[in-house]
């Protein structure tokens, strides 16, 4: 199935955002893609000072607008992730539409984003957002997939419970900076693919160098394999891949590491 990547240029005028990523949704569609997936904050600026004035409930205006747009290109959409309120409280939240335009999952970023690399940047998404507390998976016709949010992508644990509960494609919206995003950016991606024999696709918003976080960019999807098989630059635009799952089942025959784990001695569990 073919698997289209949205690298939004994401403004300060939520409505521009809504109506640049319906279309290109609708553009994805019509190039055969079956499931889309925009980034990480994709209808507001990311940053500590936005997430509140940003924030809507779930269901809210940007939700509305991804169901009725998944439902009239009948695909899979994911959501990206939007600042999120409920109950006097913010996450950091993904939502995923089926064709039918039905909500058929809602991950709120796990691991907040707090670190503190002296000299080059400091961030701390917790003075504002809470953390959700659950795993996110969701069925199509083609394969299960699992969903992260940007800094969710460095818990391996994560990924390998996802591995375990018959995930076979993992999509993290996510917006790594212009520090972290060339160190580890597609370095992650390989490293959860590999070590659980799954595609693994991350999504940023394009980069902005006037933004007050800028976004690294090279939105990328890996393979099984561990190799990146299409990558965006920094600029805005959609990148297409088509997820081989005969491949997929190939290299778990070839090298069959998920049978070979020695449950006797380790293991990874999912606690809730």
């Amino acid at each position: 199935f073919r698997l289209a990547l949205i690298q939004l240029h994401v403004s300060a005028v939520k409505s521009e955002n809504l109506q640049r990523a319906c279309g290109l949704v609708r553009e994805a569609s019509a190039k055969g893609a079956k499931v889309v997936a925009l980034p990480e904050c994709f209808n507001s600026p990311y940053g500590t000072q936005y997430f509140k004035e940003y924030a809507e409930k779930i269901p809210g205006e940007s939700t509305q607008k991804l169901s009725e747009v998944a439902k009239e290109c009948s695909i899979y959409l994911i959501g990206g992730s939007i600042p999120e309120e409920d109950g006097g409280k913010l996450y950091n939240t993904c939502t995923v539409f089926g064709p039918d335009g039905a909500m058929l999952a809602k991950h709120r970023k796990v691991h907040l984003f707090d670190i503190n690399v002296p000299g080059k940047i400091q961030f701390k998404e917790s003075e504002t957002l809470s953390p959700g507390n659950s795993f996110s998976m969701f069925d199509t016709p083609y394969c299960k997939v699992g969903l992260g949010i940007c800094y969710d992508m460095r818990f391996a644990e994560m990924a390998q419970i996802y591995g375990q509960k018959g995930c076979q494609l993992l999509i993290y919206p996510g917006a790594f900076n212009l520090t972290t995003g060339p160190a580890h950016w597609e370095l992650l991606q390989r490293g959860r693919a590999v070590d659980n024999q799954v595609y693994v696709a991350a999504v940023s918003p394009a980069r902005d160098e006037k933004a007050s976080y800028v976004a690294w960019g090279h939105s990328t999807v890996v393979n099984p394999w561990g190799e990146v098989i299409a990558k965006a630059g920094a600029e805005e635009t959609v990148v297409y891949t088509d997820i081989d799952l005969k491949k997929l089942a190939e290299i778990r025959q070839q090298i069959p590491i998920l049978s070979q784990k020695r449950c006797d001695l380790y293991g990874v569990e999912m606690k809730k």
